[in-house]
């Protein structure tokens, strides 16, 4: 059986992505990081951001899980500002710790995206499915949701069901 993480990338620990999230909790297990509890500088040319929490926290991750799913509220077309800057920092595993960074082969690669309504613009995914590819990991999934009235949209839980169910089915998430 895999083990699943969700990493939350928001501005708030709390908001709307982790009504997302919290729903998904029932459908099958995983763990939470909020990216919020750590301290991850920006992409350093020169490196001088390696005291940071970034390279363990990523080690943990690699070591510990399957499948990544990358959670995001959609800020200005894109993914928030905090995930942004973790996918940055990927470029440091490269640079620096390429033994590190093979290891993201073949692992399994998911996003929920969360918005202020039910549209996503084309193209707000190409950012993960490209990285994914990249780095020689499966891209799964994605989906999308939206509250409506402080709750989670009949048509988002619709969304976030069938999301689970592929998950679920293609790799042993029970």
């Amino acid at each position: 059986m895999m083990k699943a993480v969700v990493i939350q990338g928001s501005a708030r620990s709390l908001g709307n992505t982790r009504q997302l999230i919290g729903y998904l909790k029932s459908k099958f297990q995983f763990d939470i990081i909020d990216l919020k509890d750590y301290t991850i500088n920006h992409y350093d040319y020169t490196f001088k951001n390696q005291k940071d929490d970034f390279k363990p926290l990523v080690a943990h991750i690699i070591k510990n899980y399957d499948l990544l799913i990358f959670a995001t509220p959609i800020y200005w077309y894109s993914m928030s500002g905090i995930m942004k800057v973790f996918f940055d920092r990927i470029s440091d595993l490269l640079t620096l710790d390429k033994a590190l960074a093979r290891t993201l082969n073949n692992k399994h690669f998911a996003v929920i995206s969360c918005g202020s309504d039910c549209e996503v613009k084309k193209g707000f995914y190409m950012p993960f499915i490209e990285s994914a590819n990249y780095l020689d990991m499966h891209y799964q999934a994605s989906t999308h949701g939206w509250i409506e009235d402080g709750k989670i949209a009949i048509a988002a839980k619709q969304n976030l069901d069938k999301f689970a169910n592929q998950l679920v089915l293609k790799l042993d998430l029970t």
